[in-house]
């Protein structure tokens, strides 16, 4: 029993731990058999294949009828990705049902910026979603037009709506263009127009009165397209996360989703509260600032590390963008102003939590996800105006100000300390590593090489087998590899000078190029790509603690993902088909029937290289989901859940995890 519970420990705690500290990874799936490889196929097709082959091809005829024209809601299917980012089936937070789901809420949310309606109802269920709200309704003889003419809305106009979430004309029509099913209705005044839709084609639209006492507001309905997304499903955590930004960025904003309420009353002060566990954990007391289209809350906690939820016309940046980095600079000459200091950002700002929003008539986002801001005429006007607002606090709170000061110097101190020991020992190390890091096949470009590098990544694989299959395979231009020769030493729990004790952590840390600060980061990506089995998810689990221990902005600016790769290859004499999941499995083999042949990958060294290639590289435009590299971003939930996560997985309590293990055997274990 104590051989088969250790085993269990091992596959359970791997699953577990990255599920409970909210990170996003890959499917798990249990230990598979590679299938024997195909038959090759008769001499006679090879033959005709080699005729074929030598053929010359007909020459490609472009002329006018080669040119098309395709109207928005088209264009968006055939190209969803420059709308919505990935499509994807639910189980990462950014994947594009949650898109939709969105931009059929920002448009009830603008309605209460703007003074209308204080509630919004949301059912979702069985994949269908209906959103209601009490705003003014949009005008009837318009609701077509707004839900499917791309670049047609009241949100150009400033007049009517000022810093609106949704600004670019095509929010709602993506939702209305990906989804199997759309309907939407307005009520004004007594009076009502429905349209609906199917797959982006106009099905029905009728106008009429309302039944009596109906409030105003607008109705949506939509159901995702299957074909478009798979069989999706709502992660009800995801949800939650969302429309309790919502609530937090809307004081008094009343949310009713499948029956639970979603309500704040003190706006980013609670996400504070609720994102530190309570107030017990402040050093000071929250301070609070609101101006015209500037609004934040901080305060500082132990912590060497800073936490900023940002948020502009209510969307969450979470790449941060000039408003961050203005209002860090901001709160940084703020203190300096008032200590008459020259203190360092990295000691002001360390230990720093804060939520910052901003108002923008015309906001700028570096993607249509609007995960990060461009805006750099922001700049100035946010650093002068955090600049005085913490001035004056300060200049109002001297007890605040003894804490703050306290540790800023504490900052200072373990920084120094930090480096003292670090520097001595990155340069003995680097002694060692100068002419070259052993594991390490490098590429050419890196980040510190501009646009050449802007796509860097760097694979870190377990074992020469799968590196085997990787090199062979991979652009040497922008794509390395890194391999673990087994399990890397659990770092939970020792200081970061440990690292440069550890020969592979150290040449893992080198080749990343942070043994510094992450400003030294070499690649965009850091693709952690182990086998689907018991060995391969601890591996994971090791790499992410050594990740979010000493280098947790890493994870948190979204460098850090999960290598997906096939469990199944089905093919028979003609066709060759790469599946992640059974179910999709099974649907390839009914396709062919009973020529099928199933082979199962449980490592990536049982891909060969001529097989590996595709699974490595991006997706080209035009392809379906199932083609190209499929990569899960590691994404942390909760901030507050990190530690406490971390201290139960990888700490010292084997008797607590074997016991917790024990009670979730039928849960978590295939029998």
């Amino acid at each position: 029993m104590s051989e088969k519970t250790s085993q269990a420990e091992k596959k359970t705690a791997a699953k577990s731990t990255a599920k409970t500290a909210s990170t996003s990874t890959a499917k798990s799936t249990g230990s598979v058999k590679s299938a024997s490889a195909a038959k090759a196929a008769p001499k006679a097709a090879t033959k005709t294949a080699a005729k074929k082959a030598a053929a010359p091809a007909a020459p490609v005829v472009y002329d006018e009828d080669s040119i098309q024209h395709l109207d928005g809601l088209e264009h968006i299917r055939l190209r969803p990705g420059m709308y919505i980012g990935s499509l994807g089936d639910g189980s990462n937070e950014n994947d594009g049902i949650y898109i939709l789901l969105k931009e059929g809420i920002d448009n009830s949310v603008d309605e209460f910026s703007q003074g209308f309606g204080n509630k919004i109802d949301i059912e979702i269920k069985d994949g269908r979603v209906k959103i209601r709200d009490y705003g003014r309704g949009i005008p009837l003889g318009k609701l077509e037009d707004c839900v499917s003419n791309v670049n047609t809305g009241a949100k150009y106009n400033n007049n009517v709506f000022k810093q609106a979430i949704g600004m670019n004309g095509v929010g709602i029509k993506a939702t209305n263009a990906l989804s199997s099913y759309f309907r939407a209705a307005s009520i004004r005044d007594g009076k009502m127009a429905v349209v609906e839709f199917k797959k982006g084609e106009k099905i029905s639209s009728k106008t009429g009165s309302a039944k009596p006492g109906v409030p105003n507001g607008t109705y949506l309905e939509f159901e995702p397209d299957t074909e478009l997304f798979g069989r999706y499903s709502f992660n009800m955590e995801y949800v939650e996360k969302r429309l309790w930004n919502y609530a937090y960025l809307n004081p008094g904003l009343l949310i009713k989703c499948n029956g639970q309420e979603y309500v704040s009353q003190n706006g980013i002060q609670d996400l504070l509260i609720h994102e530190m566990d309570g107030e017990g954990k402040a050093l000071y007391k929250i301070f609070s600032y609101k101006g015209e289209n500037l609004e934040f809350v901080l305060t500082h906690t132990n912590s060497l590390d800073k936490y900023i939820y940002s948020f502009v016309n209510g969307q969450s940046t979470e790449d941060g963008g000039t408003h961050v980095t203005s209002f860090l600079d901001g709160v940084t000459k703020g203190v300096n102003s008032f200590f008459k200091k020259e203190y360092d950002e990295k000691d002001v700002c360390g230990g720093l939590i804060c939520a910052l929003k901003i108002g923008l008539d015309n906001p700028m986002f570096t993607s249509q996800t609007k995960n990060k801001l461009g805006n750099v005429e922001i700049r100035a006007p946010i650093i002068k105006e955090v600049q005085a607002a913490v001035d004056d606090w300060l200049r109002h709170n001297p007890d605040v100000a003894g804490s703050l000061e306290d540790k800023i110097i504490k900052n200072q101190k373990a920084r120094n300390e930090i480096n003292s020991v670090t520097e001595k020992q990155i340069r003995e190390a680097e002694k060692s590593v100068m002419l070259k890091i052993q594991k390490l096949k490098d590429c050419r470009y890196h980040l510190q090489d501009g646009p050449k590098g802007a796509n860097s990544m760097i694979f870190i694989t377990e074992g020469d087998s799968a590196t085997g299959s990787m090199v062979g395979s991979r652009d040497v231009s922008y794509q390395a590899i890194f391999s673990l020769r087994g399990k890397p030493e659990n770092m939970y729990g020792r200081k970061k000078s440990a690292l440069f004790e550890n020969e592979e952590l150290k040449n893992l840390t080198f080749s990343l190029g942070v043994q510094k600060d992450i400003e030294g980061l070499r690649y965009d990506k850091i693709i952690i790509a182990t086998d689907a089995d018991n060995d391969g998810f601890h591996i994971r689990n090791l790499v992410l603690t050594y990740l979010l221990l000493f280098f947790e902005e890493l994870v948190l600016t979204g460098h850090v993902y999960i290598l997906e790769t096939p469990l199944f290859r089905v093919r028979n004499k003609t066709k060759t088909v790469y599946c992640y999941s059974e179910e999709s499995r099974d649907k390839e083999v009914a396709k062919m029937g009973k020529s099928a042949e199933v082979t199962r990958f449980k490592g990536l060294g049982e891909i060969n290289p001529s097989e590996f290639g595709q699974f490595i590289f991006p997706r080209k435009e035009g392809e379906s989901e199932d083609k190209g590299m499929h990569l899960t971003p590691v994404t942390i939930q909760t901030l507050k859940n990190v530690p406490q996560v971390l201290q139960f997985y990888m700490g010292k309590n084997t008797p607590e995890r074997r016991d917790f293990i024990v009670h979730h055997l039928a849960a978590e274990i295939d029998a």
